[in-house]
């Protein structure tokens, strides 16, 4: 079962990756939890594991803590916070494919998680109806990471559409702008950290995919830290000296940058068709070009 289900893991893209991890990491704590009850008496809480790993509000906490910041966005409260989460992250993620590369999801990901945390943390410590409640405030959840994947592209192809049970077809602008709506009236209500955090990553995917449009990838440089720490636990190839054999390298080089230069004229092309008369204004060819576009990246 554990080599299926890793066999399942590294077949599966960046969406079910990341939906592994957030089940794993819910599934331990659980399990961690009930084995504490039966032996103690006591949950999760009281082993203090929740409160080690979630964002505190107190800056005084988060600076003995600072990897809260990342790890608070795969953890949840319960079965049905983690099930509408990956089933969101899963719809948009799917469409976010569609037309950008698995490396921007990911850098999205975390990016717009920890911009939810400093939010989250910013309003906490700046606005006096939370000030009695900094010492105890904890965010966790996958929710600000999830919001800035949906608005990054909802604001990237607002017309894209998808039909909703009940409703019908509905471009994704518009489940966009209900959901931030929703966070903002219910900033007064109950659990008020959550749904700042929620708007947190929201914000973070509209000003990606605003600079995406212009040309400018505001999470470049986070792919390539990734990148550059991921290769510190690889394995470093040994060393092997052979005799060049592409005599014609240079001009290789030179066909390869054309044609790369000609692909992304054609992309250019259809995204700014989709900009202007939505995704399904597009041909069959145009469909297919960039479904095969968006799986080389």
């Amino acid at each position: 079962m554990f080599e299926e289900i890793k066999r399942m893991y590294y077949s599966g893209n960046i969406i079910i990756r990341l939906i592994f991890i957030n089940v794993a990491v819910f599934l331990i704590i659980n399990i961690i939890g009930l084995f504490s009850f039966l032996f103690t008496g006591a949950g999760t809480e009281s082993l203090g594991l929740i409160n080690w790993l979630a964002v505190p509000a107190d800056l005084g906490k988060l600076l003995y803590r600072p990897w809260t910041l990342i790890t608070y966005a795969f953890l949840h409260y319960d079965f049905l916070h983690i099930l509408f989460n990956m089933l969101w992250l899963y719809w948009f993620g799917k469409i976010f494919l569609e037309f950008l590369s698995s490396k921007q999801l990911l850098s999205l990901y975390l990016l717009g998680g920890i911009s939810g945390a400093a939010l989250y943390i910013l309003a906490y410590n700046v606005f006096p109806a939370f000030s009695q409640a900094v010492p105890y405030s904890y965010a966790l959840g996958a929710s600000a990471a999830v919001y800035a994947v949906v608005i990054a592209i909802a604001a990237f192809v607002p017309d894209y559409s998808i039909i909703l049970m009940f409703i019908g077809r509905v471009q994704i602008k518009y489940i966009a702008i209900f959901v931030v709506v929703l966070d903002l009236l219910s900033i007064s209500g109950g659990n008020a950290g959550g749904h700042i955090a929620h708007l947190g990553g929201a914000l973070f995917g509209f000003l990606f995919a605003t600079q995406i449009r212009s040309g400018s990838d505001i999470t470049a440089w986070f792919g390539k830290l990734t990148n550059d720490i991921a290769a510190w636990f690889k394995s470093k190839p040994k060393m092997r000296v052979t005799e060049n054999k592409f005599k014609n390298k240079p001009t290789a080089d030179i066909k390869y940058n054309q044609q790369k230069a000609a692909d992304q004229e054609v992309i250019d092309k259809i995204l700014e068709k989709i900009s202007k008369s939505g995704y399904n204004s597009l041909s069959k060819k145009e469909k297919e070009i960039l479904f095969k576009m968006s799986n080389k990246k």
